[in-house]
């Protein structure tokens, strides 16, 4: 089976749970307790969004290749990981 890395920003304000976005699918977000289960229910929401592109037979974006410059604000956290699923 064939995998896929995209890019994940991973923030949180104060608070507030973690949160996960993919620049590269816009709309694609989750949310969780835990930075690790942020990242699991991430990487479930990319494939369900993935498959959903799919499915409406629209194009589903490659990952971009892209520098990333963590910023760190008062009282916020915002980092990126990179998420593998099965493409």
């Amino acid at each position: 089976m064939r995998t896929i890395q995209y890019l994940v920003r991973i923030n949180r304000d104060p608070g507030s749970d973690w949160g996960a976005s993919v620049p590269d699918l816009p709309g694609c977000v989750a949310t969780g307790k835990t930075i690790d289960s942020a990242l699991r229910r991430i990487a479930r929401a990319i494939e369900l969004h993935v498959r959903g592109m799919r499915e409406d037979g629209l194009p589903v974006p490659r990952p971009s290749h892209r520098t990333v410059t963590p910023r760190r604000r008062p009282r916020e956290i915002d980092f990126y990981a990179t998420v593998e699923v099965a493409a």
